[in-house]
This record gives structure tokens, sequence and C-alpha cells, in this order.
């Protein structure tokens, strides 16, 4: 069996777990050798608005290509924006190699107001759920889409559909070409 190597922006479990199942599915012939390192977001530690958020997940995975080989490089990057219709909490997920970059952004889960609040004061999406719900290290466990949907969807669930989504310029390569 021939390996692949994947290299992860985050050394959070939950992102390397998702992006192994991701890839595993994607590649079940292979060894998927995929490793979780520090890349850099240059985004403040609570991203707000689409903009910065997927700014944060492009940066870590330019790092990573900048200093690391590997056959994909990829991070996932969650944030928050006060949308028209209410507070959300999504996140931007990045997948590149040598011949493409593929970015995409997952579903939104509705935050209410008062977490949103907190965010724009400053603080950080996953120590506001441990305060609400009485948790320790969320971030890396369900996170607040686990908390807010009573573990019917986690962290590593989003993660891994919009990994499965964003892997599509990949296996279609001949379709994506010509854009």
């Amino acid at each position: 069996m021939t390996q692949l190597s994947i290299l992860v922006g985050s050394q959070n479990p939950i992102k390397i777990n998702a992006a192994k199942q991701v890839f595993s599915n994607y590649f079940p012939d292979k060894t998927i050798h995929c490793e979780g390192l520090q890349a850099p977001s240059l985004v403040p530690e609570q991203p707000l608005g689409e903009e910065q958020t997927r700014l944060g997940a492009q940066n870590r995975v330019k790092y990573l290509m900048q200093h690391h080989n590997a056959d994909y490089y990829c991070a996932m990057e969650g944030g928050a924006h006060q949308f028209s219709y209410g507070p959300a909490t999504f996140a931007y997920v990045v997948i590149a190699n040598s011949q493409h970059t593929s970015v995409n952004r997952s579903s939104n889960l509705p935050l209410p107001q008062v977490i949103f609040d907190a965010l724009i004061a400053g603080e950080e999406l996953g120590p506001v759920m441990d305060k609400t719900f009485n948790t320790t290290n969320i971030k890396q466990k369900g996170g607040a889409i686990g908390l807010l949907t009573n573990n019917l969807a986690t962290r590593e669930s989003t993660y891994t559909q919009a990994l499965t989504l964003a892997m599509a310029p990949f296996i279609h390569a001949e379709l994506f070409n010509n854009q």
C-alpha cells in the first residue's frame, strides 16, 4: 500500500481526525499519514466575519506549504458573524496540493445573541461555551455545535462534511482544470 501524507494546520485532535477520515474515505487503497502542526492563522484567536475566517485557514495552509513537504495540506478555521438573520458560527476549510487549492465553507450554526456578544467583546467561542455549559475544553471535543445540537452534530462532523465537499476539485480535476 502506498502512503499519502496529509498535514493539518492545527494540533487540535478534532481537526486532525476530520482530515484523516476524509482522506481515508477518498483514498481507501492508501495508508494515510495525517499529522497536525502549528501553523499561524495571522488572524485574531476568534475570527469574526467570513473574510477573517477564510483568511485564517488560507494562511495556515500557505505556511504549511512554505515550510513542509506533503501530498496534501489542509486547515480549518472556525469563525462567527452577525448575519442579517442572526448570529452564527461556521468554519472555512482549505485543502491544497502542488496543483490545486480548494476553499470551502461549512454550514452555519445559529448562536444565541448573548454568546455572540461575548465574542464581539473579545472572548473566544470555546471558553464562552465552557462557561455557559459548565464544560472543559469543549473546542477539542464536540464544540459549540455538539452542545447546541445535543451532540447530534459535532465540530468534527461539520469539518468532515466541509472537507469532503472541498475535495471535489482534486477528485475530478479534469472538470476543474479549465476554470
